[in-house]
């Protein structure tokens, strides 16, 4: 369970100095006396708090690949919704799953306060507004079967409030992700991930490492589900798209290695799968053509190994 915070909140319901992501860290008091040497070993020391955190949040992020899962794997999408730093993270993560797991672009989906003009310049002031990550959410025809990921490192970001508070009434699966005590800040999101990495070096400053933790939970969350999803082998991403001279090289690498195949051989395999890495595995290793093999994959939900557990 998260730990809990000694800070009390103040009276003045705008005073949020009681958050434990805007508390002075007493270890970084004397923060611009240091060297550049001892500016790296602070930095990297406070870094090793990044991995006690994701430790402690460990079964609500596998609860959130769980949902993720099955919301993907009955048709819906999952949404990540934030601001700043958060919304930057969100859309990052999002982004890299059709490269990566070759899912079209609707399939995960990041939303930024401030939209694409938000991702290279700050627009942070477009997060106090509930109604707009209301709208935002109406705007993407929420639907049940969909899960919505709101980011706030302090957790009370209004934006993503009013998202996860309008994601609910849409019925879609929530979860909250912040890197606040639960008893600083409440929610009533279905899946509560709190990542305590305790306050920043430089106080406040939430790129550092709530930013780092906040992509470690995302990661973990979306390669998990893709996984599970049957978008990898082994350890290998075989549902990469091959987009270009660097992926198909790994395309080959993962043939020749999973297969008796030298890189020619490899190659003209993958030709005749059309560059898919996957059907090229099935085909090989079922001994089947391309459309029996195809068949053979979508008859067990794209996963690689079901196939061929069903095969032999």
């Amino acid at each position: 369970m998260p730990a809990s915070s000694s800070v009390h909140p103040p009276s003045d319901p705008a005073d949020r100095g009681h958050l434990l992501t805007e508390q002075a860290n007493p270890r970084s008091a004397q923060l611009d006396q240091l060297s550049a040497l001892e500016l790296v070993d602070l930095f990297n020391q406070e870094d090793h708090r990044t991995l006690a955190a994701i430790a402690a949040a460990r079964e609500a992020l596998a609860a959130a690949i769980d949902a993720v899962t099955t919301a993907l794997a009955q048709g819906g999408r999952l949404f990540y919704i934030g601001a700043g730093t958060s919304g930057r993270l969100g859309v990052l993560d999002a982004a890299e799953c059709p490269p990566t797991f070759c899912t079209p672009p609707e399939l995960v989906q990041g939303i930024i306060a401030g939209g694409a003009g938000a991702l290279v310049k700050s627009s942070e002031g477009l997060e106090d507004v509930a109604e707009d990550g209301a709208a935002a959410i109406a705007n993407c025809n929420l639907q049940p079967q969909d899960v919505v990921v709101g980011i706030t490192a302090g957790g009370t970001t209004p934006y993503v409030r009013g998202a996860i508070a309008a994601a609910r009434q849409r019925g879609a699966t929530t979860v909250f992700m912040a890197c606040v005590p639960a008893d600083q800040v409440p929610t009533e999101a279905d899946i509560d991930i709190r990542l305590l990495v305790g306050p920043e070096l430089l106080a406040g400053s939430t790129r550092l490492k709530a930013g780092t933790v906040t992509k470690m939970a995302l990661n973990i969350i979306s390669t998990g589900a893709m996984v599970r999803l049957g978008k990898v082998y082994g350890n290998r991403m075989v549902d990469v798209a091959v987009t270009n001279t660097k992926l198909r090289d790994r395309a080959l690498r993962i043939l020749c290695d999973l297969t008796d195949l030298d890189r020619d051989a490899a190659a003209n395999l993958l030709d005749r799968s059309h560059q898919q890495v996957k059907l090229a595995l099935m085909m090989h290793l079922g001994g089947l053509d391309a459309d029996a093999a195809a068949q053979r994959l979508a008859q067990h939900g794209g996963h690689l190994r079901r196939s061929l557990e069903a095969e032999g």
